[in-house]
């Protein structure tokens, strides 16, 4: 006899509804429009590191299963109770096989349809060459306005075609490097050669240190002032490796001292409240070596609830609500 999911051994509480119970986006009635898309892009075969991320889209979603979709009461922030339930949140799937050019073509293809049917669409990885795909699909032949925000560790300016490079790859496809904001970029994670070509490309880079002295919310303010100031969409890529290996030990890249798990939460609601903010990958997270109390897959569920609290903030014309 097969072991239950962990999500089968949930306590049932009719009062307790739980996270990602959300409609297939293919069934939605035509002509509605969703808030958030959230859409599998399980890539792993160009990884310099050995992964097993193309598990990840699968964990994350039953991961979800462990939170409710509600936000407390907060004093401080002056808010009452917030339930995610009133937004339009629909799963969109996997996108099948999307590693090399056909892989990647289907998943820009399957991003450009969802957000012409989505206030923003969230692509969960895979391992971050999910970023190209999922950036160029969202912004369709708009670079020239458009802008990219990483939570990173690294520049992932490399040269070749792997989860090293989304950022040089969209700078040859056209993103102009003066609207690209890199959150994050850590000591000893990055050779001299391309923390220079980040300089010379002209790239804001927030080091990870300069995170101490500086809230989430202002520090994402100012790259989205960059990101967006040709008012075109920007993408947000969270590689969750910017984090503290401490807790995402599931990232083969992740560094001691990175980003805490608040900081990292903080980051992307405060990006998904800005309307601007038209799509999001989450990357680098491999659920088939994470610890066993599921952290880090465990995280990554949290940025995708984060980013619907995000999508929540937005003007009410914004965020579609059922």
């Amino acid at each position: 006899m097969s072991e239950p999911s962990p999500s089968a051994a949930l306590p049932h509480d009719p009062l307790w509804p739980r996270a990602g119970s959300w409609p297939a986006f293919d069934d939605l009635a035509d002509g509605s429009r969703a808030a958030l898309a959230l859409l599998g892009v399980p890539a792993w075969r160009t990884s310099l590191s050995s992964t097993g991320a193309h598990a990840t889209p699968a964990a994350v979603r039953e991961a979800l299963r462990r939170y409710s979709p509600a936000l407390s009461p907060d004093r401080t922030a002056g808010t009452g109770v917030v339930d995610l339930d009133r937004l339009a949140l629909a799963d969109a799937g996997d996108v099948h096989e999307p590693d090399g050019e056909a892989g990647e073509a289907r998943t820009r293809a399957r991003v450009a349809e969802l957000v012409g049917r989505a206030d923003a669409v969230m692509a969960v990885g895979g391992d971050n060459s999910v970023t190209v795909a999922t950036a160029l699909g969202a912004w369709g032949g708009d670079l020239a306005t458009a802008g990219l925000v990483t939570i990173d560790a690294h520049y992932d300016l490399r040269d070749g075609v792997s989860n090293g490079s989304p950022v040089r790859r969209l700078v040859e496809a056209g993103l102009d490097p003066s609207r690209i904001v890199q959150i994050g970029i850590q000591d000893f994670a990055n050779s001299a050669a391309y923390a220079r070509r980040a300089a010379e490309l002209g790239i804001t880079v927030v080091h990870r240190d300069e995170l101490h002295g500086r809230t989430p919310a202002d520090v994402m303010a100012e790259a989205l002032a960059i990101a967006g100031a040709a008012g075109g969409p920007v993408h947000l890529d969270v590689d969750v490796d910017a984090c503290d290996r401490s807790v995402v030990p599931a990232c083969p890249a992740s560094v001691p001292g990175g980003l805490a798990a608040w900081e990292l939460r903080a980051l992307v609601r405060a990006a998904a409240s800005d309307p601007r903010v038209r799509s999001a990958d989450l990357a680098e997270v491999d659920a088939t070596a994470d610890a066993p109390d599921g952290r880090t897959v465990r995280l990554a569920a949290l940025c995708v609830l984060e980013f619907a609290v995000g999508l929540d903030r937005r003007d009410r014309g914004g965020a579609r609500r059922t």
